[in-house]
């Protein structure tokens, strides 16, 4: 019988990373479709935004040196020239002790350098406005480049695109942008105990968690996921699916039969890929011991662990970091810092991901752990998130501050 030969999650990413060329394309999406896609190059404004000086506030838009120490007992007395509308230019200038209605977001006119709000004045008349309030240059004004400038990076490459973006996008008139094309994952269940969703088990039977999973995982990613059934413990019923996957997908990946019992099939298929070769059997991670890495061409497959908690940890842990790397993804995840609950005893030697729930307690957060078997389902979706234990840490202690990424 094989054995494991264990290597840490850092050697693993390592191993990753020195053995596969960058694969990536890219292509060109509308704005209405580029929603959680990443940007393969800097988006650069070729303008300035708002791109004219314009109203904060609504009131009137003045020189400053006209109302300096205007106050209730002694208001400055302006002439008003007329109203700026929404989406015009000024219908004119403004002079010595003149002024301009403008509304939130109006042009201001020439010759004004601020605008002081409707409520610290008062108007006597169709053509006189009194002013109760000073204002500075620049008070209440939003400067034709204070948004956007000319030539600012607004988008780093590598970042993936949230409605917030889009509304940036749309604002400088860019309406097409280059992405990389999303990621073809193929999937793969095996295992002769699981069944399909819809089917009822009969005794000693599953029904395929893993498939559905990580084809949620996948989509989370904003890879694009092509499932292939469950595969029973014969060679040939998972050799047949796995070369189909390798010919139609960038990525593979097989859950369930990673592992050296007598059953587990992955390995000798992917052996008997093309220019095949294994670079990993095993990680220093719990949950997610037997897991593989190979390579076969210039593709990747991954053998991830049956056990759905630890499919997800390494899905988590290792192939999102592949992922992420094709795509060049330069965002950061950051994680919540909590009060850890409990005393948590854990083995030297292998990194361990143990689900968490949150609670707010005495205005501190605390994290407590999920306890149950790795094969339990429940172990993550009860779970809001996960915390990282070193692989030469012992365990943790209760009171001491750890921090939770979010499932």
């Amino acid at each position: 019988m094989e054995l494991f030969h264990v290597v840490s999650v850092e050697e693993a990413k390592k191993i990753i990373n020195e053995s596969f060329n960058d694969i990536a394309q890219t292509e060109k999406v509308g704005i209405a479709q580029c929603l959680g896609r990443v940007i393969s190059k800097d988006i650069v404004s070729y303008c300035n935004v708002p791109g004219f000086r314009r109203s904060a506030v609504d009131g009137y838009a003045v020189k400053s040196s006209d109302v300096a120490g205007a106050n209730e007992s002694i208001p400055s007395i302006l002439t008003l020239k007329g109203e700026v509308l929404m989406g015009k230019e000024p219908p004119g200038t403004v002079y010595y002790s003149e002024c301009y209605y403008v509304p939130t977001g109006g042009m201001l006119p020439e010759g004004t350098d601020c605008v002081i709000m409707i409520e610290y004045t008062d108007k006597l008349d169709d053509e006189t406005v009194l002013c109760n309030s000073p204002a500075a240059p620049g008070e209440n004004v939003v400067e034709a480049d204070e948004d956007i400038k000319q030539g600012e990076v607004l988008i780093q490459a590598g970042s993936r695109l949230r409605p917030y973006e889009v509304g940036v996008l749309s604002s400088i008139g860019c309406t097409e942008v280059e992405v990389y094309k999303k990621t073809r994952i193929g999937v793969i269940s095996t295992g002769d105990e699981v069944v399909d969703p819809e089917v009822s088990p009969k005794l000693g039977q599953v029904r395929d968690i893993n498939t559905y999973l990580l084809h949620s995982l996948i989509k989370e990613s904003g890879a694009e996921p092509f499932v292939y059934g469950v595969a029973g413990d014969e060679f040939s019923d998972l050799a047949e699916r796995v070369n189909r996957a390798y010919q139609e997908c960038d990525i593979v990946l097989i859950s369930g039969g990673s592992s050296v019992g007598k059953k587990d099939q992955t390995l000798k298929v992917l052996k008997s890929l093309p220019q095949s070769k294994i670079l990993v059997h095993g990680i220093a991670v719990k949950p997610g011991k037997p897991t593989i890495i190979a390579k076969s061409g210039e593709k990747i497959i991954f053998g991830l662990p049956g056990h759905p908690l630890a499919c997800a940890v390494v899905y988590k842990v290792i192939v999102r970091h592949y992922l992420e790397n094709l795509i060049k993804r330069c965002e950061q995840d950051y994680p919540v810092a909590c009060k850890f609950s409990v005393n948590y005893h854990k083995a030297k030697g292998r990194e361990e991901y143990l689900p968490v729930v949150l609670n707010w307690e005495d205005c501190d957060i605390t994290a407590s752990p999920v306890f149950g078997k790795a094969g339990l389902i429940t172990g993550f979706s009860k779970a809001w998130g996960y915390l990282k234990i070193e692989r030469n840490v012992e365990g943790l202690k209760a009171g001491e501050k750890v921090f939770v990424y979010k499932f």
